[in-house]
C-alpha cells in the first residue's frame, strides 16, 4: 500500500516569509495546555517547586520549538544522517543500564544536580524519524513482510534498552509508535495477524522473564483493581474517585482534596489528569479534549501537506507519539487501563517529555515551510513528492 500525498491547489502564502511555517494554531494549543498544566500545579501546597521549575521548562520548549521551525529538515532524507543519529540516541540508554543509579525503581535519568535529564523521550523523537525514514524509501513495497520486520528490529533495540530500565510505560510507548506507523504505511491482514501474534509472544516473554514483581502485580491490580486498594490498587483507585468527584463543574482551582491533601499520588505528572478534572469538572475536560483534539487536528494536516513521504510519515508518527500518551494517560487516570507511569503530552510535570514534544511540533513547522514553499512550480503544478532516495 503507498501512501497517497494529497496535491493542494492553494495560492502562495501572503504572509511574511519568516511565519510561513509557523503553525500558531498547534503552537497555540500546546502552549494553552502547558499553561493548564502549570496552573494546575500551582494549586497544590505553596512549598511544591513543580510550579517554577515547569515554568522554566515551558519558556524552554518554546524557545526550542521557534528555533526548530527555521531549521530546513530536509537533510535527514539524505544520507546516513539518521542511522548515526539512531545510534547516537542508544548509547544514553545503554550507559544507563550499566552505570545509572535507579531513582523509584527505574534507571532512567541522568542527574544533574539541578535538573535531570531523561534519554529516553528523545528517542521516541529519533526513533519516528528513523522510521519515517526507513519506509518513505520503500512506500511501494511496503507489504513486503521483510520491512516490517526491519523496523520492527529497529523499535525493538530501544524497547529492549527501556524495558531493561525497566521503564514500561515508555517501553509500550515504542511499541506504539512502531505498530501505528507500520499500520499507517500499509499492511496485509495477515501480516497484521502476524504482528499480534508476535506482541502476544513478547508479551508473554516478558510475563515470566522480564517483568519484575511490581509490574506483575499492576497487571493483575488492572483485572481486579479493588482488591487491594490499599496497596498496589491505591493509585488506581485515588484516581478515580479525584475524576469522579470534579463532577460537572468541578471543585474550584486549588480545592481538589484529593490531590490537593496528597491522597492522590505523582499529581503534578502520572496522575495530572485526574488533578485537573476534580478541579475543573467534566466542562474542563471537555475543554481539554478540545485542545488536544484541536493539536491532533493540525498534526494530520501538516502530514497530509508533506513535502515527500517522508515529512508525512514524520508527522503521522508524531500523531503515534501524542496519540499514545494522551490514550494511555487518560484510560489510566479513569481505572481503564493499569498504571504504568505515563506522561500526558505538554501537561505534565518534567522537562524531558515537554522539550520533545515541543521539538517535534518545531520540526513539523520547519517542514511545514519548504513543504509551503514547494506547493507549486512555475507552472502551477505540484512540485512535492515521494522520497525516492
Amino acid at each position: 500500500m503507498e501512501v497517497t500525498l494529497l496535491k493542494f491547489d492553494t495560492k502562495k502564502s501572503s504572509l511574511p516569509a519568516g511565519r510561513r511555517g509557523i503553525d500558531w494554531v498547534a503552537f497555540g494549543c500546546a502552549l494553552l495546555l502547558a499553561l493548564l498544566g502549570l496552573v494546575t500545579m500551582n494549586s497544590f501546597q505553596t512549598e511544591d517547586p513543580f510550579f517554577v521549575r515547569q515554568s522554566i521548562w515551558i519558556l524552554a520548549g518554546v524557545a526550542v520549538f521557534f528555533i526548530a521551525a527555521k531549521v530546513d529538515w530536509r537533510f535527514l532524507r539524505r544520507g546516513s544522517t539518521v542511522t548515526i543519529l539512531f545510534a547516537a540516541v542508544l548509547v544514553p540508554l545503554v550507559v544507563l543500564i550499566v552505570f545509572g543509579t535507579a531513582t523509584k525503581g527505574a534507571k532512567s535519568w541522568f542527574d544533574f544536580g539541578g535538573f535531570a535529564l531523561q534519554p529516553v523521550e528523545f528517542v521516541k523523537l529519533a526513533l519516528i524519524i528513523v522510521l519515517a525514514k526507513y519506509f518513505s524509501r520503500r512506500h511501494i513495497e511496503i507489504a513486503n513482510i521483510r520491512h516490517i520486520l526491519v523496523s520492527g528490529a529497529y523499535a525493538a533495540a530501544v524497547f529492549v534498552l527501556v524495558a531493561l530500565q525497566p521503564d514500561f510505560g515508555s517501553a509500550i510507548i515504542i511499541a506504539l509508535i512502531w505498530l501505528g506507523l507500520v499500520l499507517l504505511s500499509g499492511i496485509s491482514r495477515a501480516h497484521l495477524f502476524a504482528v499480534v501474534g508476535l506482541g502476544v509472544v513478547a508479551f508473554a516473554g516478558l510475563w515470566f522473564f522480564g517483568f519484575e514483581d511490581y509490574q506483575k502485580t499492576r497487571v493483575l491490580t488492572f483485572i481486579y483493581p479493588l482488591a487491594d486498594i490499599h496497596g498496589a490498587g491505591y493509585n488506581a483507585y485515588q484516581s478515580t474517585v479525584a475524576v469522579g468527584s470534579g463532577e460537572f463543574l468541578g471543585k474550584g482551582i486549588g480545592y481538589g482534596t484529593q490531590s490537593k491533601l496528597r491522597f492522590l499520588p505523582e499529581y503534578q505528572t502520572d496522575f495530572i489528569f485526574a488533578a485537573f478534572a476534580e478541579e475543573w469538572g467534566f466542562v474542563g475536560v471537555m475543554l481539554l479534549f478540545s485542545l488536544y483534539g484541536a493539536l491532533f487536528w493540525r498534526i494530520i494536516t501538516a502530514a497530509l501537506r508533506g513535502a515527500s513521504n517522508f515529512e508525512t510519515l514524520f508527522a503521522l508518527g508524531i500523531l503515534c507519539y501524542f496519540g499514545a500518551h494522551f490514550l494511555l494517560h487518560v484510560g489510566i487516570n479513569v481505572g481503564l487501563l493499569p498504571v504504568t507511569g505515563t506522561t500526558i503530552p505538554f501537561m505534565s510535570y518534567g522537562g524531558s517529555h515537554l522539550l520533545a514534544e515541543f521539538l517535534a511540533l518545531g520540526m513539523l513547522s520547519g517542514m511545514g515551510s519548504y513543504a509551503l514553499a514547494g506547493r507549486r512550480d512555475a507552472g502551477g503544478e505540484w512540485s512535492g513528492g515521494y522520497d525516492s532516495k
